[in-house]
């Protein structure tokens, strides 16, 4: 098979992407060749292969080809590990420049919208490119997905948490189990905040004291809805960015 990508024939390898019927993967955010809750993406990925492949996967292999794409050269990162499904399983490492979470406020639209086995991080992104693309083009970050009820689940590329002054809201509804949501899951147990799960309609987030929004970039809070602002509790925003930027990092 020869295939040729803007004018140029490419190789074997650089067609494997395209040629995968599908995949997962994990993306992660690497300083000084190490990343914030390491053991949290290697048991992702093992587990969504088990699910979707039935088959065990080597994590050895997985930090070995994170290593290779670093290479020498490159302490901080954004990486991506795939495993793609082609005339057999891959493992695919993307390298790219680091990239921070925003220091400021996020604003956020909602669409209706359920992600296909929303617990697996797959590669068929189409939709949450899709709608992220379209909130931007309207001016707004990110966009949360709802029910056609209004429950709110999760965003394109972010997990959603609320604070109503004691304790933490997750949605309790269909979403990836994000791993920085579980990083601070961990940190707000540690330092003795509550957290509940419960249905959160997009017309409940007025009412609370914070939003905020977790993703592979960190954790920012939200300050607007669609064209209105939310409440944002400054004291618990400090604390809130204070236990997540405590999080030890891992080596690789």
């Amino acid at each position: 098979m020869i295939t040729v990508i803007d004018g140029r024939i490419a190789g074997p390898d650089a067609t494997l992407p395209m040629l995968a019927r599908n995949g997962h993967f994990t993306a992660m955010q690497v300083r000084g060749r190490r990343a914030r809750g390491l053991e949290l993406h290697l048991a992702r990925l093992q587990a969504a292969n088990r699910e979707l492949y039935d088959a065990e996967l080597d994590t050895g292999s997985v930090l070995d080809s994170i290593r290779t794409a670093l290479g020498d050269d490159i302490d901080d990162a954004s990486v991506r590990v795939h495993v793609l499904e082609a005339d057999r399983l891959h493992l695919f490492v993307t390298v790219r420049p680091p990239q921070e979470a925003a220091s400021s406020p996020r604003t956020v639209t909602s669409v209706v919208h359920q992600r296909f086995l929303p617990h697996i991080k797959h590669t068929g992104g189409f939709a949450q490119g899709y709608y992220g693309a379209r909130a931007q083009a309207r001016g707004f970050d990110e966009a949360l997905f709802t029910t056609a009820e209004g429950l709110v689940s999760e965003g394109t590329i972010t997990n959603v948490g609320c604070f109503d002054g004691a304790a933490v809201i997750w949605p309790d509804a269909p979403m990836l189990h994000g791993i920085t949501m579980q990083v601070m899951e961990r940190r707000l147990r540690a330092a003795g905040i509550p957290q509940e799960r419960r249905p959160v309609a997009i017309g409940d987030l007025p009412s609370f004291e914070s939003v905020f929004l977790t993703s592979s970039h960190g954790v920012v809070m939200v300050g607007g809805l669609e064209d209105a602002p939310l409440p944002l509790d400054g004291a618990f925003a400090a604390r809130l960015l204070g236990l997540y930027a405590d999080e030890p990092w891992e080596t690789i």
